[in-house]
């Protein structure tokens, strides 16, 4: 009898040690409907570029059609950010968590950190020209991103970095095909992703 009070409480300061160093009320959820933003975009962003997206490596596309990447991407962006944000609020009310404390800082810090290099490297590569490696350097960026935020959050965000690290590095040597490894990485993987962490930890909670 004493050992089980003895080993509940361990779990007990264990949980409690978890909560105060991770936020854990990310919402699986979030990552399904990003993946579904993600998979729209890219059928529109692929209509945009016509052939250029299966024919070419760099296309010298005008300014324009350039535009009108940035604002389907940008779209994306939002929603996946503001159902995230929506999503996330609702959970931590639910577990009694505050959504801004130090913990949450440092995980935007360490997840923001690599995305916003990877962003200012995706215009370098605009304003060379070099379109073919924009969708592989965002997938490599976002992947760092989720790798380094993983530390102050679910373990398992750390698979899905990894997931889309790789992914953008293999899609490095099929370019003319750009379009479709990101649409995995942000789109199907993201979908994946969310509906296993909605099973493995907000399904029991709703």
């Amino acid at each position: 009898m004493k050992n089980e009070k003895y080993l509940r409480d361990i779990s007990e300061i264990k949980q409690m040690m978890n909560r105060s160093s991770r936020f854990i009320s990310l919402s699986g959820l979030a990552g399904v409907f990003a993946g579904i933003y993600a998979l729209a975009g890219a059928v529109v962003a692929e209509q945009l570029l016509g052939d250029q997206a299966l024919n070419t490596v760099a296309p010298e596309m005008n300014q324009e059609v350039l535009q009108q990447l940035f604002l389907v991407a940008s779209a994306v962006l939002v929603l996946a950010i503001g159902t995230a944000v929506f999503l996330t609020t609702r959970k931590a009310g639910k577990n009694g968590q505050k959504i801004w404390e130090t913990t949450t800082k440092r995980l935007l810090i360490n997840f923001f950190a690599p995305l916003i290099a990877g962003g200012i490297f995706c215009l370098v590569l605009v304003q060379y020209g070099l379109i073919g490696l924009i969708a592989p350097a965002m997938l490599i960026f976002y992947g760092l991103s989720l790798i380094h935020a993983s530390k102050y959050t679910f373990g398992d965000l750390r698979s899905l970095g990894y997931a889309n690290l790789v992914l953008g590095l293999l899609a490095t040597q099929f370019l003319g095909y750009g379009i479709y490894f990101w649409a995995t990485g942000f789109g199907l993987f993201h979908i994946v992703y969310g509906i296993w962490m909605y099973r493995k930890y907000d399904r029991k909670n709703a």
